[in-house]
């Protein structure tokens, strides 16, 4: 079981506000999945990997792409308090779910 969280690397977010986008992704990625995944992942460790994503572009056409595999995921947009716009997507996050089909959706991507 895995969890990937792609982050935005275009909009230099500084350390803090990253891990801040990195929760709330994984969160709200988290509280979408069935009873059933959630215990499981929780049993095995809660694997997650934080990945480079260039662009909103990505992350959404990522999205996409978990939707169709039938992986929860969560998309984050900023409230705009403090270093981004409001309303700016900054990470998203795919699973927790099978780490072979979760890597099928980020497999391609750097970690941070």
């Amino acid at each position: 079981m895995k969890q990937a969280i792609v982050a935005r690397t275009d909009l230099g977010m500084g350390k803090g506000k990253l891990a801040a986008q990195v929760a709330h992704a994984s969160l709200s990625a988290y509280e979408d999945t069935g009873s059933r995944t959630r215990n499981e992942w929780k049993g095995s460790g809660q694997k997650k990997v934080v990945l480079k994503g260039d662009g909103e572009r990505t992350l959404f056409e990522l999205a996409d792409r978990a939707e169709r595999k039938g992986l929860p995921h969560a998309i984050v947009r900023d409230a705009g308090h403090t270093q981004v716009d409001p309303g700016t997507v900054t990470a998203l996050a795919v699973g927790p779910g099978k780490e072979s089909v979760v890597d099928g959706v980020t497999g391609d991507l750097s970690l941070y």
